[in-house]
């Protein structure tokens, strides 16, 4: 029996938001993070003891500034992508409605774009399966 080597699983959250017209949120992961340059769907990094939710919630306060009830949030799919040095889990919430207005509070850029537009905003290898998802309409 070989002994396989442990992986360091990253599990993130993430948030589709989507306008009655039925565009999309993305945000532009700002200079000096890992993928800088790269566009995502909002969310962010599990603390401990918080459930998906409460760290989505969190994470689009924090950096949008917008306040979402954890009811709003529809668990769309998941993403499973191993990245060199560690290997995410990343749920995808589906959102429509949150109080507030939309505001950058990292600085980073944001784009509404319609489904169709999706894949032409360059993306970190995980988010891409979710491309044909969102395209699909509900």
């Amino acid at each position: 029996m070989t002994k396989s080597s442990s992986v360091n699983v990253v599990t993130v959250v993430a948030a589709a938001l989507i306008r009655d017209s039925g565009e999309i949120l993305l945000t532009q992961r700002p200079v000096g993070k890992s993928m800088a340059g790269l566009w995502e769907f909002p969310g962010g990094k599990l603390e401990a003891g918080e459930t998906p939710e409460q760290a989505l919630v969190r994470e689009l306060r924090e950096e949008l500034s917008v306040s979402i009830d954890p009811g709003a949030l529809e668990p769309l799919t998941f993403a499973s992508h191993s990245y060199e040095s560690f290997h995410l889990l990343m749920p995808l919430y589906i959102c429509r409605e949150w109080a507030g207005s939309i505001s950058p509070l990292e600085k980073q850029a944001t784009a509404w774009v319609t489904p169709a537009q999706l894949t032409d905003y360059p993306m970190p290898p995980a988010d891409l399966p979710l491309i044909p998802l969102l395209q699909r309409g509900p």
